[in-house]
């Protein structure tokens, strides 16, 4: 379940949310909307790690291009092939 609080609760009691926020990421409020998340720097790098790049078609070599042309879905993907009609 995620954890919520206000920003003056946060505030008040930083070291208390920060150290709930190690176990799991905490959504801040500021006059009762989302604002900001608190999160171990685990959990951040994790999600920073699944960052894509974005290229222009110029950027992009012939060697990336045949890679994409060989490349083909996993088996299990056929189970979503339903979802296409």
């Amino acid at each position: 379940m995620t954890q919520t609080a206000t920003s003056g609760e946060v505030s008040k009691a930083f070291g208390r949310f920060s150290r709930r926020a190690l176990v799991e990421p905490l959504t801040i409020t500021n006059r009762g909307d989302e604002a900001l998340v608190l999160m171990s720097m685990q959990e951040y790098t994790r999600l920073k790690s699944r960052d894509r790049v974005a290229m222009s078609l110029d950027e992009v070599t012939q060697d990336m291009r045949d890679a994409v042309a060989a490349s083909r879905a996993p088996e299990e993907s056929k189970a979503f092939n339903h979802e296409m009609d």
